[in-house]
């Protein structure tokens, strides 16, 4: 179960990295994914969302018995 989320980090980081934010403006990754600026694809915030209810999955008592969704 702590390796659910995987797949979902690993998109998420691909998909910031070709983003405006961290090309053009030389911005960390943790800042352009917190951030819901302009220069980030609706894409990339999509993910993030993904993400964010993956990792509360895991720590929901209800989930942790039937096992988290997953990607």
């Amino acid at each position: 179960m702590s390796k659910s989320c995987k797949g979902l980090a690993e998109e998420l980081v691909k998909c910031l990295s070709e983003s405006d934010c961290v090309k053009v403006e030389k911005r960390t990754y943790r800042e352009c994914a917190k951030e819901k600026s302009p220069s980030v694809s609706s894409e990339c915030v999509g993910l993030r969302e993904t993400y964010f209810n993956c990792k509360r999955g895991q720590v929901d008592m209800r989930a942790r018995i039937r096992g988290n969704k997953g990607y």
